[in-house]
């Protein structure tokens, strides 16, 4: 929610707490009976006097709707996330690297033109190196225009071609400067030794179309709208959070099956 709404939302909660000021200042109408103008305008500036004596107060509400909406959101992004499961974790059609047995799954949903997961990147590797546990599935989410559907496209045709250098394709196509897109994707693919042939004619695979599919409905599902985001354990965890972070809610799932113990 923007800042002008959440201001209006908190003022409606003002207004109603301000109404309880009306009411025992002598404002309050009987049960058939309205205010009149002029008691509306003298009640209205009542609630004026209120606020612009005390405008911490509208700083507060907003703080505190904030607050509640995130852990709205979060309950409902963990409910999503115990419903969908399986193809959150376990479907086929994400992309797995490091330990395929891992203790520990983390699911990353990234876009080849998102600036913040080319940044992230860098905390993958570390994770990959220095956790040999843990197991990280990758699904494509291309939100970013018809240059990222495309590098996409490609890159689940790649993981159908040559799953064992679909890591390698990933590192070298995030790492890339400029927009990424088909032709981008294929030389990235082509760079690792991949066939580039092979990886066209995937491209007509239903199996292509159905895995973005799948990853648009569980975003939807998850109510991710941006990249990177990752699940972990029961939470999603939205934003390129950093090494830090990411490794202590890996380390808190693998303590108590939760993102924060």
């Amino acid at each position: 929610m923007s800042l002008p709404s959440l201001v209006r939302t908190a003022a409606r909660g003002l207004a109603a707490g301000c109404l309880v000021l009306g009411l025992a200042a002598g404002f309050a109408p009987t049960p058939a009976q309205a205010l009149d103008a002029a008691q509306r305008k003298e009640f209205e500036g009542v609630i004026r006097d209120y606020l612009i004596s005390n405008p911490e107060v509208i700083q507060e509400a907003i703080g505190e709707l904030q607050k509640r909406q995130a852990a709205a959101e979060a309950a409902q992004r963990e409910k999503a996330v115990a419903e969908m499961k399986p193809l959150i974790f376990d479907s086929p059609r994400g992309s797995v690297i490091g330990n395929p047995d891992g203790d520990v799954t983390l699911v990353e949903f990234f876009d080849y033109n998102c600036g913040y997961c080319k940044r992230a990147l860098g905390d993958m590797v570390e994770l990959l190196d220095n956790d040999p546990k843990l197991k990280i599935v990758l699904k494509e989410f291309p939100v970013l225009g018809p240059g990222s559907v495309e590098a996409s496209q490609v890159a689940v045709a790649v993981r159908l071609v040559a799953p064992d250098k679909y890591l390698a394709f990933h590192k070298k196509l995030l790492s890339e400067r400029g927009q990424a897109n088909k032709a981008k994707a294929l030389e990235a693919a082509e760079a690792v030794g991949i066939d580039r042939a092979a990886v066209e004619k995937k491209l007509a695979d239903p199996e292509v179309a159905a895995t973005l599919q799948e990853s648009l409905q569980l975003a939807d599902a998850l109510g991710i709208d941006g990249t990177p985001s990752y699940v972990a354990g029961e939470s999603v965890i939205v934003g390129a959070v950093g090494h830090g972070q990411l490794k202590d809610v890996i380390a808190s799932v693998r303590s108590c099956g939760k993102a924060k113990c």
